[in-house]
């Protein structure tokens, strides 16, 4: 009985009879975006398929100016592509027209995506983890 009294209730009684604690945050708020990386001749490039070599991604990305480099970052133990790669071309206008061209077009069967790449943080740096100890611990007292 009352688990029909749940689904003929009104939204908001919903949550009365709801045993999950977990509230979906309202619709209107946006997630602030990451800033963009400074241009450079360096560029990110997600979304490759596993069988992505790095010959391949030189050739798709040299028919929009000279690739000085390229690399597909691999698994040490299958050799399989991780989904992500580097580029770099000999000037920033290179890249700017390698972005233009490749970014979200298909490469491999799979739709890429590609930006410019952020530089690495200096070492020792510790990385950004939003205020949170190491291994998923729980938050200081107090900072919930």
């Amino acid at each position: 009985m009352a688990m029909r009294a749940a689904v003929l209730a009104p939204r908001g009684l919903r949550r009365l009879f709801s045993t999950s604690t977990f509230i979906p945050p309202p619709v209107n708020q946006s997630t602030p975006s990451p800033p963009q990386a400074e241009p450079s001749p360096n560029l990110f490039v997600s979304g490759l398929s596993k069988r992505t070599t790095t010959e391949g991604l030189r050739d798709a990305f040299a028919k929009f100016g000279e690739v000085v480099h390229a690399r597909v970052v691999t698994d040490r133990v299958s050799g399989y592509s991780k989904g992500y790669g580097f580029v770099r071309y000999a000037t920033t206008e290179e890249a700017a027209a390698g972005i233009q061209g490749m970014d979200g077009k298909f490469l491999d069967g799979w739709v890429i995506f590609a930006e410019y790449a952020r530089p690495r943080p200096p070492p020792g740096t510790p990385p950004n983890t939003g205020n949170y100890p190491p291994y998923g611990g729980s938050p200081p007292y107090g900072q919930q």
